[in-house]
């Protein structure tokens, strides 16, 4: 399977979709989809605007993270169940039922605190993850300026 990749605040805008039809295991093995249901009636595509930011409440936890995907199935004990496709920010995915989000708008504090907390925030864009290496660099000098001082 390909990798997808993550989005940032300012990213999330491009982030892949997939629409038109309901997904087929070669979609989801392309990486063009999250998912694909076999085990459904009349499945149906959602129609929606996709990427759609949204907060996923998973058990005590909340999360950032994109509708990438719509489809409505039905099932022999409860009837039609709308399934979505999410996009994390790390590029992962998740299979979750609509009645698990809540539609936000990309300006949404949370959404944004969220998505920080995930590693999707701007910041995290630029940073090379060598703060320690400026921090040595600190103390490399603060060494010399001592020696210096006492000699």
């Amino acid at each position: 399977m390909t990798a997808r990749p993550g989005f940032t605040v300012s990213t999330w805008k491009s982030a892949p979709v997939f629409s038109g039809h309901c997904a087929t295991p070669a979609d989801v093995e392309g990486a063009a989809a999250v998912f694909a249901l076999a085990d459904t009636f009349n499945g149906r595509p959602v129609e929606m605007a996709k990427p759609a930011p949204v907060i996923w409440y998973a058990e005590d936890e909340e999360f950032a993270a994109l509708v990438v995907q719509a489809e409505a199935h039905e099932t022999e004990d409860d009837g039609t169940l709308e399934f979505l496709g999410l996009l994390l920010p790390g590029g992962g995915t998740a299979v979750v039922f609509a009645d698990d989000i809540e539609y936000v708008d990309a300006a949404d504090p949370v959404w944004q605190a969220l998505l920080e907390a995930d590693g999707g925030g701007e910041d995290d864009e630029q940073d090379d993850g060598a703060e320690w290496a400026a921090e040595l660099a600190d103390e490399a000098r603060e060494a010399d300026w001592r020696e210096d001082d006492l000699h």
